[in-house]
């Protein structure tokens, strides 16, 4: 699933109250829910009541201008749907995107992953900001340029990361002219309207076991320890759900599709290190709660973090180490003079994944494979051969099924992205909040973008796979060609250890520049092992602004695309992880790196234009599939569909009657000799 190309981690909050729900039976504790996205208003009558509210609201806070991003108090990409301000105020239920609510206007910025569906979904009373765009000034440039003199602009700071209130600040003190920037008590202004809001989540908390982590919380402690010493600092204040989960070897349930418990955490510079857990407590049982205790970690009340930010500076004098990035403003403000702004120490060591979070990992790719080799045996007999055709809501949950039914299953690792025709080229298009109208069918006409993912016990998928059940256009199949060759060219890549991922996207969009092609989002994003789909530091984009380089262990997305609107779109999208590359030379004592595929699932030869190919990627494409028939066939029943449908399509290109082949390397090495 792509992220933006702004930055290399992209608040994704895709998940709400539901507008479509259908319950399945996996093999997991409790029914899975397919969810749809964000609390939205059902109407442009019901956005205007919304706003009329909101602005009275606004007027009697005292302020000129109200930001509503996407994010929780922990600046998550994914949120409950407890904290889906923006989409209940706006309409707009794409996963990334700010609101700005003045009082004769209303503006949403979001990038190009989202304008198509923005435009479908927002009333008349909104503007949309294409951000990135030419001529489209940023949110902080049109607050400055826009409002009245001496007016203050109102946040929650719980929900801003601090990078982005001084970002903010910044411009409005720039402007000159008495504009300042003002954080509100509690509560959040948009939820001082929110009628019906749902309660927040009370998910159980579990924990990793060992064989998985790869390292115990004592260790994880101790690590972090070694670097608030380094940093002279007494504490380091963890915001983000994942970093918390990662550095205690616990997992949770009160973010859907996101396998993470809400909580903040300190680790103290004491000897051994300690920490203090910031959660509801009725989310751990007995055993949580004492292998906390037994790795040093004190639980105390969720909402006494900032109380205890607070008391840390102002009465202990201690220094608390805040990373600007994923800790809120509200924190922030609590460790007024004592704060030390520096990037979280814990987050390159979670990307840079152990052998067993790699191990686990690839388990959890193996297990999703087998579940893609019997959903799409199924799709192709009820479709093709059954002439039945199916909406899109339809393959969305039957896909989840097959996953359902896999040993280890959880949940989905985010809304399934599953759009026919015209709705592929939508970049994050979600058929379960889709207006009826707009659900497609796939009859084996058209094309079908398909990007989903799984949470197993041991690991976290995403893969895409763009697919046709008919006969493609010669177009059709010169695009997902290019794609195809974007995704070997950076496959196939040796590189530098430390080099940014900027440096390498271009190898992913070179076919596509050939033909004056191209899209509008990042190449590729890390992902979290038994964590969330999306997780940073590093990232593979056409922006300059994310200079973290890849190191070994580290897992990335690989998922060039092209989209036609109103026609189709294409994304092939597979994991990878870094590992090192066996080089003749280390010039200058550098390691390099090359990428091992975790994802195994096959990619669909009558979409190939085989003139557009090397003998190369010829035989890229029959070793991948027959990597894929070795590892994933022992996991599917022999006599089963989907063995039959997984051994036709893992068969070498010539032999799956693939015209028009450039010739094998070593055969074009014998025409050269005999010529001689």
């Amino acid at each position: 699933m792509p992220l933006s190309p702004a930055s290399q981690l992209v608040r994704l909050s895709t998940l709400g109250a539901c507008a479509f729900a259908r319950v399945i039976t996996p093999l997991r504790p409790g029914p899975l829910i397919l969810r749809g996205g964000r609390a939205v208003a059902s109407a442009a009558d019901a956005a205007d009541v919304k706003l009329r509210s909101f602005r009275k609201a606004m007027a009697d806070a005292g302020v000129a201008a109200f930001v509503v991003p996407s994010g929780d108090a922990h600046l998550s990409e994914y949120t409950h749907p407890a904290y889906d301000r923006r989409a209940f105020l706006s309409g707009f239920t794409g996963s990334a995107g700010t609101a700005v609510v003045t009082a004769d206007a209303a503006l949403l910025w979001t990038d190009g992953r989202y304008f198509l569906q923005a435009e479908q979904e927002l009333s008349p009373e909104w503007t949309l900001m294409r951000a990135g765009q030419p001529g489209v000034p940023s949110l902080e440039s049109w607050l400055a340029s826009n409002l009245p003199d001496a007016s203050a602009v109102g946040i929650d700071a719980s929900v801003h990361s601090v990078d982005e209130a001084n970002t903010l600040r910044s411009a409005l003190d720039a402007a000159q002219s008495g504009l300042r920037l003002e954080p509100l008590s509690p509560p959040n202004l948009v939820d001082s309207i929110w009628t019906g809001r749902p309660p927040p989540p009370l998910g159980k908390a579990r924990l990793l076991p060992l064989s998985v982590a790869g390292a115990s919380a004592e260790e994880k402690l101790a690590a972090a320890g070694e670097d608030l010493d380094k940093a002279k600092a007494d504490a380091l204040v963890l915001g983000s759900l994942d970093e918390v989960c990662w550095l205690l070897n616990v997992r949770g349930a009160d973010v859907p599709h996101c396998p993470v418990l809400q909580a903040f955490a300190l680790v103290h510079a004491t000897h051994p290190t300690s920490a203090t857990l910031f959660v509801e407590r009725s989310k751990l049982d007995d055993e949580v709660s004492g292998a906390l205790a037994a790795a040093g970690v004190a639980i105390a009340p969720y909402e006494e973090a900032e109380p205890a930010v607070r008391r840390l500076a102002d009465e202990e004098g201690k220094t608390l180490l805040i990373d600007p990035k994923s800790v809120n403003y509200g924190l922030r403000l609590a460790a007024g003079g004592r704060a030390a702004l520096a990037t979280s120490p814990l987050i390159l060591r979670k990307a840079r994944k152990n052998a067993a979070e790699l191990a686990g990992m690839l388990e959890a790719h193996l297990t999703d494979a087998a579940a893609l080799a019997h959903f799409f045996a199924w799709l192709e007999r009820v479709v093709v051969a059954e002439a039945t055709p199916l909406t899109e809501v339809e393959i969305a949950t039957k896909l989840a099924s097959f996953r359902a039914a896999q040993p280890g299953f959880i949940d989905l690792s985010f809304p399934t992205i599953a759009g026919a025709g015209s709705n592929g080229a939508i970049i994050h298009y979600d058929c379960m909040v889709a207006d009826a109208a707009r659900v497609n069918t796939l009859d084996g006409s058209q094309m079908m973008l398909l990007d989903s993912g799984g949470q197993y016990a041991t690991g976290t998928t995403d893969v895409t796979r763009t697919f046709h059940l008919g006969t493609p256009t010669d177009w059709q199949r010169e695009c997902f060609t290019r794609v195809l060759k974007g995704n070997i060219g950076l496959d196939t890549l040796t590189f530098p250890e430390g080099t940014p991922g900027m440096a390498i996207d271009a190898f992913a969009r070179q076919a596509l520049w050939q033909a004056g092609l191209d899209y509008l989002h990042g190449t590729g994003h890390g992902v979290g092992a038994a964590l969330n789909v999306h997780e940073g530091p590093h990232s593979i984009s056409a922006r300059w602004g994310n200079t973290c380089g890849l190191e070994e262990g580290m897992i990335c997305s690989n998922e060039p695309g092209y989209y036609e609107a109103g026609a189709f779109g294409i994304r092939i999208e597979n994991l990878l992880v870094a590992r090192a590359a066996p080089t003749p030379n280390a010039f200058n004592g550098k390691a390099y790196l090359r990428f091992d595929q975790l994802t195994h699932v096959p990619i669909q030869a009558s979409l190939l234009e085989p003139s557009l190919l090397t003998s190369a990627e010829v035989e890229w494409l029959d070793a991948y599939h027959a990597r894929v028939w070795e590892r994933v066939s022992p996991r599917v029943d022999a006599d089963s569909e989907g063995a039959r449908w997984l051994r036709r399509v893992t068969r070498p290109l010539a032999e799956q009657g693939v015209r028009g082949l450039p010739p094998s390397r070593t055969a074009a090495v014998a025409e050269a000799a005999a010529a001689l």
